[in-house]
């Protein structure tokens, strides 16, 4: 039973059913179909083996009605399948349906005459869930359809019995429906059964698929809460727009035998992994060249849309080659050949491979696109999606948008089809950061596909996908989760638990949590991805690498960075086993270790990795594309945490060369890009430049983002951090709140933001010397970390680090040294012997030793942070020189001058060759 909000639209699944029905009918069974169902039954236990076999053995000997009205399994299986939109067992049961069918209307044209144009009423009682109840209640006075066969009986006794039995259930209402009957209305077949029914008494007569009612009253029966009746009219009205593309997708499923017309329209509601069975036995049984070539054509489809690529292009070779044998070379067929190419190659990412057979296919459409116009949309859309792939998004769009203008104007307006063109535009405003724009399409193409479609669908999936990805850009993460949730919800109720699109769900549910800094649930959901990939797919596929990298990455989120470096690892080891040394995918799992390498201080690895990728994407990309200004920003990254500061704006400079050319002005990876420049001008002491930067960043952020998003708070910490620089410590405590209100609004009160948020403003009110309000923000955030992170977490050292520096500002000695162990502790366990946070741990330490008097242990320490510079950084960089002037102070102390005065001069000499006089230490 089915009913909608519009009053007079009907389910799609009503328009695919039917579809179903009029092929099985028009096709012949033969005696082979019953073995080949009791076959399927038994394999996959759709009945007890006695009932079975008994099916199987006396099938002949009684009606099909008598079958199922029976007791067995037959009428709970085809109920269900026609329900569920189950193809495989649609197909099984086709000469059941086809027979059950006949018998009807075999009974109804020896009766019609007896019911001599007069009304009569029936009845039905059935349950309905409470979620389906308030649908029905809000479709009164609009149409209802029963996809499957209906039983109904004379006796209103019976039928209240099976609603009030229906009624007693959990969470269930019991419904006697009232059926009002016009044997004048041209409507479905139906027919009495009672002398040939299991159950003669019962006095039943049986719909034939897909009876449309119009809804009537609908009133509760006294003194039960849980039991209502509903008039039903027997109507000849349908959905208008359903028929019109009923009709346009029966055109679609084309001619030939009526099992091609079966697979074609198993493609069409994406039962792909069916219509892949069902082709390849049709490919065995055939000798036609013309077929082997569909078939070929078809299976390549069929393997595409379940990602098995090579066996795609495989398929489709075979088919080419026979149609090349056989056919002129600008025949409509080639064209769909190489069309089926172009895709493919362009989701392995063989860009020129894909060119190349576009613009074939392309040229045979445009010479016959006048017979053809679809097949010029397809081509059109093929070439957008490549250029979209290669980030050339004007030229995406522009071929995007001459499907789409041929979509409109020869499919119905609620085609699938359109739908699908409308989410191409929309992922390209997507990929230019114009979210609204993207949102607008994306939400017409989910319109209709609510409308047509079943509603597990996988377009319908990817099409909640989308918007979520959507939101999630925008930061409006509950909206984004609610979206890939509803995607889940699709695929849990119409997968195995262990189906491997399942675990794609789970993954994108996680990559939400992990942008809302809720790291333990994108764990949760990450590894319920893996753990499906693991017990589902070959070792070594690619969305087990996938979910590698997603976990991956939420260990960096957290900084456990040997975690997020392992799984990374295993992603990549995957990558290079399948994969061409110059895929992009490579060059993204390159980036991936790189960026961890980085956050490790192993940044030569790092400038290795992030190399390689820029290499490969050198190589395989148009020179512009937004991706190499990624990896160009990531190499800056590592330069910037070197501080080797003109390197890194140099790099940073190239990204955003790329991307003012390829992006819209107002892009996210603009703005983000612009803030990447105007760190490093501010840490180059070139406040002015910096300050320009992050407020033309800030600009573009506020025209396009909603007021919360985090990329909002990251340009106003930003912006804070240069006014600290510049001692302007009012304006950066205005701009450090703004932060911190976004991050209080948009993010859990223990979030690792709110706590670097709690952090900056401490660092303000510790320069202004206001060292109880600089103490009270940096308890607050240590108090965050520590109930939130592991107890070696690095963020605790920065913690500890901070509070160490107000206790030494206010001169408590041993408190600050106490805090900087802590911090050192970590750091001893966590980094690498020569990296320069150690150093900096070993610097503070030893300044408050200088402090106290100790001047041993202070220059023992100092010496400890010498060596790691002098190991790492190069002989000019100001840190050395500050090393040099902290242990030329502690020798003046100890009134050993001699050796003062070197260390004065090494210091004077790195100023002299390597600091601009603008130069200020901080």
């Amino acid at each position: 039973m089915y009913s909608t909000d519009n009053l007079n639209q009907l389910e799609p699944t009503f328009m695919y059913t039917q579809i179903f029905k009029d092929i099985l009918l028009d096709m012949e069974h033969s005696k082979q179909a019953l073995t080949d169902f009791t076959t399927y039954c038994r394999q996959n236990s759709s009945g007890s083996l006695i009932n079975i076999d008994r099916f199987e053995k006396e099938y002949h000997t009684q009606s099909p009605v008598w079958w199922y009205s029976s007791p067995t399994f037959i009428y709970s299986m085809l109920n269900h399948a026609l329900r569920s939109m189950e193809g495989d067992t649609i197909i099984n049961m086709g000469f059941f349906i086809h027979d059950l069918h006949e018998q009807i209307l075999q009974l109804h044209q020896q009766q019609v005459n007896s019911y001599r144009g007069k009304s009569f009423i029936l009845y039905r009682g059935q349950s309905l869930s409470k979620a389906n109840f308030q649908k029905l209640q809000a479709t009164k006075g609009g149409l209802m359809s029963f996809n499957n066969f209906l039983s109904t009986s004379k006796e209103r006794q019976i039928s209240f019995e099976y609603a009030y039995a229906a009624s007693q259930i959990t969470d269930m209402v019991g419904i006697l429906f009232i059926m009002f009957i016009d044997p004048n209305v041209k409507s479905v077949l139906f027919a009495s059964v009672k002398d040939v029914s299991y159950f003669q008494e019962e006095d039943e007569l049986l719909f034939s698929m897909h009876a449309v009612f119009r809804v009537g009253t609908i009133q509760q029966i006294p003194d039960d809460n849980q039991l209502y009746q509903v008039e039903l009219h027997l109507t000849s009205d349908d959905d208008k727009s359903l028929r019109l593309l009923t009709n346009r997708i029966r055109e679609e499923a084309g001619g030939g035998t009526g099992w091609h017309r079966l697979g074609n329209l198993l493609l069409t509601i994406g039962q792909f992994n069916k219509a892949q069975q069902l082709y390849n036995i049709l490919l065995e049984q055939t000798s036609h060249e013309g077929e082997k070539a569909l078939y070929c054509n078809q299976l390549a489809l069929a393997y595409s849309e379940q990602g098995e690529y090579k066996k795609a292009i495989w398929y489709n070779e075979q088919g080419l080659e026979i149609y090349q044998k056989h056919l002129p070379s600008n025949h409509a067929h080639l064209a769909t050949s190489y069309s089926n190419f172009s895709l493919m190659y362009t989701k392995l990412g063989e860009y020129s491979k894909a060119l190349f057979f576009s613009e074939k296919a392309l040229d045979i459409r445009e010479t016959t696109y006048l017979t053809n116009l679809p097949d010029l949309a397809i081509s059109y859309n093929n070439n957008g999606s490549m250029y979209a792939n290669m980030g050339q998004y004007s030229k995406a769009l522009s071929f995007y948008e001459k499907a789409l203008e041929i979509y409109e104007i020869t499919l119905p307006s609620n085609h699938p089809d359109l739908a699908t063109s409308y989410s191409n535009v929309g992922s390209v405003y997507n990929n230019m950061g114009d979210y609204s724009k993207a949102l607008s399409f994306y939400e017409k193409a989910l319109e209709i596909f609510q409308k047509t479609l079943p509603s597990n669908h996988p377009s319908l999936v990817t099409s909640y996908n989308n918007i979520g990805l959507v939101y999630d850009c925008m930061g409006e993460y509950s909206r984004a989760l609610s979206f890939q949730r509803k995607a889940l919800e699709i695929r849990e109720k119409s997968l195995p638990s262990n189906h491997p699109s399942l675990a794609t769900s789970y993954n994108n549910v996680g990559l939400v949590y992990n942008n809302m800094g809720e790291y333990s649930k994108a764990l949760s959901f990450h590894e319920k991805a893996l753990e499906i990939c693991q017990k589902t797919l070959p070792s070594n596929h690619p969305n087990l690498a996938i979910a590698y990298n997603s976990i991956g990455s939420v260990y960096k989120n957290i900084r456990e960075y040997s975690k997020a470096l392992s799984f990374h690892e295993k992603a990549l080891e995957i990558f290079q086993t399948i994969l061409p040394s110059n895929h992009f995918d490579l060059a993204i799992s390159y980036n991936n270790i790189g960026s961890v390498c980085n956050k490790m201080g192993e940044y030569s690895k790092a400038l290795s990795l992030h190399k390689k990728s820029l290499e490969i994407q050198g190589k395989t990309l148009p020179p512009n594309h937004p991706s190499l200004a990624t990896s160009y920003s990531n190499i800056g990254s590592v330069y910037d945490d070197m501080r080797e500061y003109s390197r890194a704006l140099s790099c940073y400079e190239k990204a955003l060369e790329i991307y003012e050319i390829t992006l819209p002005s107002k892009h996210p990876d603009l703005a983000i890009s612009y803030n990447n420049v105007g760190v490093v001008y501010n840490k180059m002491g070139e406040y002015s430049k910096a300050l320009s930067f992050h407020k033309k960043s800030l600009e573009i952020q506020r025209e396009i983002l909603p007021s919360n998003h985090p990329l909002l708070a990251t340009s106003y910490s930003n912006i804070g951090l240069v006014y600290v620089n510049i001692g302007e410590y009012a304006k950066a405590l205005s701009f450090y709140e703004k932060d911190l209100e976004i991050c209080q609004n948009a993010v859990p009160s223990n979030h690792p933001s709110l706590a670097t948020s709690y952090s900056n403003i401490g660092n303000v009110y510790n320069n202004m010397r206001e060292y109880s309000n600089a103490l009270l923000f940096y308890e607050k955030a240590l108090d965050i970390r520590e109930k939130t992170l592991l107890s070696n977490h690095r963020l605790l050292a920065t913690s500890y680090n901070n509070i160490g520096l107000v206790y030494k500002n206010i001169g408590d000695c041993s408190k600050a040294l106490s805090f900087y162990e802590k911090a050192l502790e970590i750091y001893e366990i966590t980094l690498p012997s020569n990296h320069p946070d150690l150093a900096t741990s070993y610097s503070n330490i030893g300044l408050v030793y200088n402090n106290m008097g100790e001047y041993s242990k202070a220059l023992s320490f100092y010496k400890k942070t010498l060596e790691i510079r002098e190991k790492t950084l190069p002989s000019n960089h100001p840190l050395l020189s500050i090393s040099y002037n902290n242990i030329g102070f502690v020798y003046n102390n100890m009134g050993e001058y001699s050796k003062t005065l070197s260390y004065y001069e090494r210091a004077l000499d790195i100023k002299q060759r390597a600091l601009s006089p603008t130069y200020r230490r901080i």
